[in-house]
């Protein structure tokens, strides 16, 4: 998580990011009473796997809409397959290079967050 704090540092985006370390911490996040605007979430997650993560955020009324980036090192077909099947809204493998990862998250905070119009509450 080192390197997207390290890339989004690296933007003109003005974004709060909240961090989890594990799947479960990121059940205790996302269960906060404002939605996230956005979420990037890793497959690889310890104690509880992002494929985990992502049916238990579908399953939650308020975050239906949330738009789910996976981001994540799996070129597997299995992997992408099993993302999108539970919900995934994109599936982006994360470059090596810290500069294309730093362009990578720059085009994500310029799409979802400026230019992308979210579905409205209700």
């Amino acid at each position: 998580m080192l390197f997207i704090r390290r890339a989004f540092g690296g933007t003109d985006l003005d974004v709060t990011l909240r961090v989890a370390r594990d799947g479960e911490q990121a059940l205790e996040e996302l269960a906060a009473p404002r939605p996230p605007d956005l979420v990037l979430l890793d497959l690889r997650l310890p104690r509880l796997g992002g494929l985990e993560v992502l049916a238990w955020l579908r399953a939650q009324a308020h975050l239906a809409r949330v738009p789910v980036v996976v981001l994540t090192t799996s070129h597997e077909p299995r992997d992408v397959r099993g993302a999108y099947d539970v919900g995934a809204t994109s599936y982006l493998v994360k470059p090596v290079n810290a500069e294309a990862l730093r362009t990578l998250v720059q085009t994500l905070g310029l799409y979802w967050l400026r230019l992308n119009t979210p579905a409205p509450d209700g």
